[in-house]
């Protein structure tokens, strides 16, 4: 078991801290996610995989992140309303972070060092996610572009 994921705490959008190790022997989807984005249509694959996979052992967690065009703006308030009244979220999520520069969560540091990018490690837009297996092993890196469907596959091979 890798615990070293297990040591990253969270705070999530209702201001409640939460420790990784919550969701020890969980498959966990880690998503930077944005409002405003043109792929914020990913939520609705989001909460589908979450909605159908979460009594099996999937934890879908996002991370909103204003880095990439200034496309995620809002308060913690403005993102709850707007991911409930749109798209219905109810998978955890966490306040507004960082996911390149100087300032990046530890948890961003920790995913890119495991899951290289293509050209460097980098996140490189919104909606990049990061699968993890039970164990708390990084297990694969999806770009944005990826849909959240096109995902099931590997959540299968995990659960």
């Amino acid at each position: 078991m890798s615990e070293e994921f297990y040591q990253f705490n969270i705070n999530q959008l209702n201001g409640e801290e939460i420790s990784l190790s919550k969701f020890k022997g969980k498959v966990i989807l880690i998503v930077n996610t944005a409002s405003y984005c043109g792929l914020t249509y990913h939520y609705t694959g989001l909460e589908k995989l979450y909605q159908e996979y979460k009594d099996n052992g999937l934890v879908i967690i996002g991370f909103p992140c204003n880095q990439f065009g200034k496309q995620e703006p809002g308060s913690s308030e403005e993102i709850v309303d707007f991911c409930s009244l749109n798209y219905d979220v109810t998978f955890p999520m966490s306040k507004k972070i960082k996911v390149n520069g100087a300032d990046t969560h530890p948890l961003y540091k920790y995913l890119k060092s495991e899951l290289k990018g293509k050209l460097n490690n980098s996140i490189k837009w919104n909606f990049t996610k990061f699968l993890i297996d039970r164990n708390g092993s990084p297990f694969k890196r999806f770009s944005s572009t990826v849909e959240p469907e096109d995902i099931t596959p590997y959540i299968n091979k995990l659960l």
